[in-house]
C-alpha cells in the first residue's frame, strides 16, 4: 500500500491497518500487481498499474513525471529469498510488460535504484536495479538523483 497512500496514511496503518487496506483494495476488483509462481507457490510480486493509481509516486519530487505521456508504472518488487539471483526479477519484469500490453498500455516505466557498492540491502532494491531493466529492453530516460533513474519501454 506504500505507493497508493500518503506517507501519513501508510504510517498510521502500519501492520494490520495496511494489510486490511490491501484486502479492501483487492476485494474492490482492482488489480494491485502480478505474482510470479514456482510449482504453484507464489514466490515473487510486482506492483504495476497506471501511474495515476499511485498517489505517493505522483507527489514525489524526485520521481515526478518527465512528460505528459500516459504510462504504467512498476514501483515495487518482492522476490522470496531462495529465488533471488536466479533471473526471477527479469522474468517478473517481462511478465509485467506482458500484463501492461494486454491491458492496453503503450509505455511502461520503472524507477530502479543505482547500486553504489558491491551489494545493496533488500530495502534499497525493492524497485529493482537498472541493468536488469536494460536486459528487458528498457532505456534510461532521466536520472533525477544520483541513486535513481527513470526507465521506459515502449510497447
Amino acid at each position: 500500500m506504500w505507493w497508493h497512500l500518503s506517507r501519513k496514511e501508510f504510517e498510521k496503518g502500519q501492520g494490520e491497518g495496511n494489510k486490511n487496506a490491501m484486502k479492501r483494495f483487492v476485494k474492490s476488483g482492482k488489480i494491485p500487481g502480478i505474482l510470479g509462481y514456482f510449482d504453484k507457490m507464489a514466490v515473487a510480486w510486482c506492483s504495476v498499474a497506471p501511474r495515476e493509481d499511485y498517489a505517493s509516486l505522483n507527489r514525489s519530487r524526485v520521481l515526478k513525471p518527465i512528460d505528459d505521456q500516459q504510462v504504467w508504472s512498476m514501483v515495487c518488487f518482492f522476490i522470496a529469498k531462495q529465488f533471488r539471483g536466479q533471473g526471477t526479477l527479469l522474468q517478473l519484469i517481462n511478465g509485467a510488460v506482458h500484463f501492461v500490453k494486454s491491458n492496453g498500455g503503450n509505455i511502461i516505466e520503472a524507477y530502479p535504484t543505482v547500486p553504489r557498492g558491491k551489494e545493496m540491502p533488500p530495502v534499497s532494491s525493492f524497485m529493482g536495479i537498472p541493468r536488469v531493466f536494460q536486459k528487458a529492453g528498457f532505456k534510461i530516460c532521466a536520472q533525477p538523483s544520483p541513486s535513481k533513474v527513470i526507465m521506459r519501454k515502449y510497447l
